[in-house]
């Protein structure tokens, strides 16, 4: 239920309250009547005060931790703590990938230098594509 249908609860409710004296016995019991159904209808969990809590979620999860985002500045903290951890994961893959990738160009300059080839074959534009080919299947 949203606000609007709320306040046109308590508008009826205030309405039906205001002429309940001057309404005839038989309205009065069906009305009566349909309150006793409505209200048998009616599902438990959607009471107002749990729409509202449901919508404070991440208050209730950190208040699960003794209260430890009581205060500005630790909210501040609670916040600043995971983007410090995410900032120092990704540099941390940042510098993993590039060791890996010194190493690949270092086996690479091992085995042309090893290999008993003529300088002028080194400037061959095939002798490249074809380096370039062995690394793909590596």
């Amino acid at each position: 239920m949203n606000t609007d249908d709320i306040n046109l609860a308590y508008k009826v409710r205030h309405a039906l309250n205001e002429q309940l004296d001057h309404l005839p016995a038989s309205t009065t019991d069906r009305l009566a009547a349909a309150r006793a159904a409505a209200l048998a209808r009616k599902k438990p969990e959607e009471s107002f005060l749990q729409v509202k809590s449901a919508s404070s979620g991440w208050r209730q999860a950190f208040a699960s931790f003794g209260g430890f985002v009581s205060t500005p500045a630790m909210s501040r903290l609670a916040v600043a703590v995971p983007v410090l951890a995410l900032v120092i994961g990704m540099g941390g893959m940042y510098q993993h990938e590039q060791q890996q990738q010194i190493a690949e160009l270092a086996d690479i300059d091992a085995a042309v230098l090893s290999d008993e080839l003529p300088l002028n074959a080194y400037l061959d534009p095939g002798f490249s594509a074809y380096l370039e080919s062995q690394q793909r299947r590596q």
